[in-house]
């Protein structure tokens, strides 16, 4: 019976210290896992959701924070040979429209309902104009700037030189032939109004068939902005 008093003890102390370990081991990893693990993870969480948040909001506010529209402008050419020109658009219903030239404030003119608008009477300087504007609301809010136009005031008319035929000159046998002649590149000539051949240099030529007895023959040379010189050769042939 002894023996076994003591073995009892024994197993009753052994049950006792290994009860206080797994006290001392739970109570540690709570304290670690409130110190060091769950801060940074609650953390994290709350790094993601608040980009979730603000992705899905970011609609919202761009909404209410919207900048006014700037104008749209419309010049349905690159080039004219007039000083003056009307410049039309679209913006904002009922709002004003600054008009800029090469950065200077030229005239404001005003939207109507549907945001049409109308500048009139606008003046060019010679060479390259850098053409944009602005809308601007009642309160006085400004849009950012329009995309510039970038319009060629041009009031000189092209060179023409022709070289072939001279003037009251007379052919016979072969009726057709080539003229040719002279004038600067991007230049559009014709021959009777058929279009002519201009290479690199502005050298043109044409070949053209000619009618028994008189031929009056009109060149036209036209550059970008419609500026235009004629010139006419009166020819003969002698079938």
């Amino acid at each position: 019976m002894a023996y076994r008093s003591r073995s009892t003890r024994r197993t009753r102390r052994k049950g006792r210290s290994n009860l206080l370990i797994t006290i001392i081991i739970i109570v540690t990893l709570l304290w670690v896992t409130f110190t060091f693990i769950l801060p940074p993870f609650i953390g994290a969480l709350a790094k993601v959701t608040g980009i979730f948040k603000s992705h899905n909001q970011s609609p919202t506010l761009v909404a209410d924070n919207a900048t006014l529209a700037p104008p749209v402008l419309s010049v349905p050419y690159e080039a004219t040979n007039s000083g003056q020109i009307d410049i039309h658009g679209f913006t904002t219903a009922n709002s004003k429209v600054k008009i800029y030239l090469d950065d200077v404030l030229v005239t404001t003119t005003d939207a109507d309902e549907t945001g049409a608008f109308t500048a009139k009477d606008v003046s060019l300087s010679l060479g390259t104009n850098n053409i944009y504007g602005k809308t601007e609301d009642d309160k006085g809010t400004e849009s950012l700037l329009s995309k510039t136009i970038r319009l060629i005031y041009d009031n000189e008319n092209p060179p023409l030189e022709v070289s072939f035929p001279t003037d009251g000159q007379i052919f016979s046998g072969e009726k057709k032939i080539n003229v040719t002649g002279k004038t600067e590149p991007g230049v559009t000539i014709t021959v009777n109004g058929d279009q002519a051949i201009v290479n690199s240099d502005g050298n043109f030529s044409k070949q053209i068939t000619l009618n028994d007895g008189s031929n009056s023959l009109s060149f036209k040379s036209t550059d970008q902005a419609s500026n235009f010189i004629q010139i006419t050769r009166n020819v003969t042939f002698n079938p």
